[in-house]
This record gives C-alpha cells, sequence and structure tokens, in this order.
C-alpha cells in the first residue's frame, strides 16, 4: 500500500503519530506495528497494519480499544480509524472465531 502524499503534508500527522507512537511498543512487542496511509476529508484516518498485526486475530479488538481509542482522546477531530487490511472475523483461522470459550470452572476443594 502507498501512503497518500497529501498525509504526508496534513496538519494532524504529527499528533496521530505522536498518538501512535505511545501504543507501538505494545504492537511491537507482538512483531507488528501499523502505518499511516490517509487522512479522508471527513476525517477518518486509514492505516495498514503491518507485520503480525495483520494476520493476528486480535487485530479487530486491537485496532478499535487500543489503536482507535488513543488517536482519538489525542487528536478530537478524527471521526474514526479504519484498517484497510484487517482481517474478519469470518475469514480467520479454524478455531480463532474471536468468540473466547471460557475456561473450566476450578473445583473448590471440600474440606
Amino acid at each position: 500500500m502507498t501512503v497518500s502524499p497529501a498525509v504526508e503534508t496534513h496538519p494532524l500527522l504529527p499528533r496521530i503519530e505522536q498518538a501512535l507512537d505511545t501504543i507501538r511498543p505494545y504492537l511491537a512487542a507482538d512483531g507488528g506495528n501499523v502505518r499511516v496511509l490517509d487522512i479522508t476529508p471527513d476525517m477518518v484516518l486509514r492505516l495498514e497494519l503491518l507485520g503480525a498485526c495483520g494476520t493476528c486475530p486480535m487485530s479487530p479488538m486491537t485496532l478499535k480499544a487500543g489503536v482507535e481509542e488513543s488517536v482519538k482522546k489525542a487528536v478530537p477531530e478524527i471521526r474514526a480509524v479504519e484498517a484497510i487490511n484487517l482481517t474478519p472475523m469470518s475469514a480467520q483461522p479454524a478455531g480463532q472465531t474471536g468468540h473466547p470459550v471460557s475456561p473450566a470452572p476450578v473445583p473448590t476443594p471440600q474440606f
């Protein structure tokens, strides 16, 4: 994916990058990262998920709860964050449907 030429000079880009830099260490710990591709006229930030983030079954949650939350908090002008290469939940590998299975309860010892 190529970066939009207009994004490189967008006045919000430094603040967006600063917000992303706060969460990049967490993404990098799992082998991932993000790259800004575009900021649309209606203030939607378009990102590319890099490395492990591109195929991770937790990417939809990471995008919404981590990336989008951090960016919107630091740059309230941004209305939404989209990843152009987010793997849909329906395409996740078998057994990774995005619905965690509760662990079996641990029996309470009887005294």
